[in-house]
């Protein structure tokens, strides 16, 4: 190749690549947007988002109370399929506007219910980070007491209680665990949210291998590898299908206004169709890891009886530290697993954190350190409220819930259902299906055009109303889940 051959096609790489950044720049100074660096960013990101305490400690239980290997392979049908199609939507719709949820609503029209299904899809992570900040602080406590080698003191009775209902030890933890958020946060969206999930994200991964291989060796532990993967259809009930859709719905981040953030962060030329995939894939896979982490070692425990997996959110903090109290590398394996827990809800806090400061920046004209310090205000009151529920504020009920419980109903029981609902008529009645379609086709080829245009206009509306209904029926004791 002559000297001048070359020259020439350096010449049109840098022309090209002058066309990309000028584009860019154009796409990101129309509303000064914050953007991440590239697909790899919004993929950890988004993973991150939904990578957290639904995956490590909810799927568990409630895959072994509902079947096991049945229960994970419907849960693994609908994220392929309701779960893609709410992400898709939610993504895209984000990207279309770039604006968080009430302004991404609000550039479709002025109607009231529009309104209404921004500010609620915007209102859900403000109300869930304080209280969610909280289980983080629980998190960072054992954490602590397994690096002191305290970790029988942890598996003996009455010691989570006795530890809850302190509220200058939960206050403390909580408070901690906010400023490891805040800090992140603070940094903006590439150096803060986007550089902590490329950190976090392979970190946890690693230790999901580590812990769930350990977990997997034990003795007897086989059984309950059998029992979580291989489908029983005599475990198939009703409620597996409901509870394994309002456990998609919780772990994928739907409805929290997060996907409409961090799609407004997305980069035109950004293959979303892939992109989706892959968060799917990860998701799926940490909470498949999750399983295994967990329900074989609970199983190999208690002699085979997965009764003492249905628990539910005692599981993490009373059981499991009995189980590692049995093993005789407890200590190691408190410390990783907490690590793990820890990294998980500090991702998920970050997402959940980012789209609140997102929204004050876009409704209220504020920079990003002044919405911080707003949001910070608000999770100080919030989550104190949720961090002396089960001490000094155990007194005040609400509908016969503490402030972390009604927080936790009225976000994921009511409201989520309802903001998600929200983005489905705001599709099919306002938006239409071409225009989510073509935004996509902007960098990519709509794959599954066929089964998101299905979904989003017959069944998620229906799935949504089930998961709103079957949780209020479920408060009311109608029901059980």
């Amino acid at each position: 190749m002559t000297f001048s051959a070359i020259y020439a096609k350096i010449g049109f790489v840098c022309s090209h690549y002058t066309q990309y950044i000028k584009e860019d720049k154009i796409m990101n100074s129309k509303d000064n947007r914050s953007s991440f660096s590239g697909k790899i960013g919004f993929v950890l990101s988004a993973a991150g988002a939904s990578v957290g305490l639904g995956n490590i400690w909810r799927f568990p239980y409630l895959a072994a109370k509902y079947g096991g290997g049945i229960f994970l392979l419907i849960y693994i049908v609908l994220a392929l399929t309701f779960g893609y199609t709410m992400i898709v939507a939610e993504s895209a719709l984000g990207r279309m506007t770039r604006k968080s949820p009430v302004s991404a609503f609000q550039s479709f029209g002025k109607k009231k219910w529009m309104s209404f299904g921004g500010w609620i899809n915007a209102v859900i992570p403000i109300l869930i980070v304080p209280y969610y900040s909280v289980i983080g602080g629980w998190v960072i406590k054992y954490l602590l007491e397994y690096i002191r080698g305290d970790g029988a003191k942890l598996a003996e009775d009455g010691y989570f209680s006795t530890f809850i209902s302190d509220g200058a030890s939960t206050e403390l933890c909580f408070v901690l665990f906010c400023m490891f958020t805040l800090v992140i946060i603070f940094a903006g969206v590439r150096n803060g949210v986007e550089r902590v999930s490329k950190l976090m994200m392979p970190v946890l991964v690693v230790l999901s291998v580590v812990i769930a291989v350990y977990s997997v060796t034990r003795p007897g532990a086989l059984a309950g590898v059998k029992y979580f993967l291989v489908p029983n259809p005599a475990n198939f009930s009703w409620m597996t299908v409901v509870t394994a859709m309002g456990q998609m719905f919780y772990s994928l981040s739907i409805a929290m206004g997060i996907l409409y953030t961090y799609g407004s962060y997305m980069h035109k030329k950004l293959d979303m169709e892939q992109s989706t995939t892959q968060v799917e894939i990860f998701d799926t896979g940490i909470a498949i890891l999750a399983g295994l982490m967990i329900i074989p070692a609970v199983f190999a425990f208690s002699g085979g009886n997965p009764e003492t997996l249905q628990a539910g959110p005692s599981l993490m903090f009373i059981t499991l530290p009995k189980v590692f109290a049995t093993m005789g590398v407890g200590t190691g394996a408190g410390i990783l697993f907490f690590v793990l827990v820890l990294l998980a809800a500090l991702t998920s806090a970050v997402s959940l954190m980012e789209t609140s400061v997102s929204t004050f920046m876009d409704e209220l004209h504020w920079g990003r350190a002044k919405c911080c310090i707003l949001m910070a205000v608000i999770m100080l009151v919030v989550g104190t409220a949720s961090s002396m529920g089960y001490g000094v504020l155990d007194f005040l009920k609400i509908f016969g819930m503490n402030f972390l419980d009604f927080f936790d109903f009225m976000t994921n029981s009511v409201m989520m259902p309802l903001a998600a609902l929200a983005t489905c008529f705001l599709v099919i009645r306002v938006v239409g299906y071409d225009r989510i379609a073509a935004e996509i086709e902007q960098s990519s080829k709509f794959r599954r055009k066929g089964l998101y245009k299905f979904f989003i206009k017959y069944l998620a509306p229906v799935c949504l109303i089930i998961v709103l209904l079957s949780s209020i029926a479920n408060v009311l004791g109608i029901i059980s889940m």
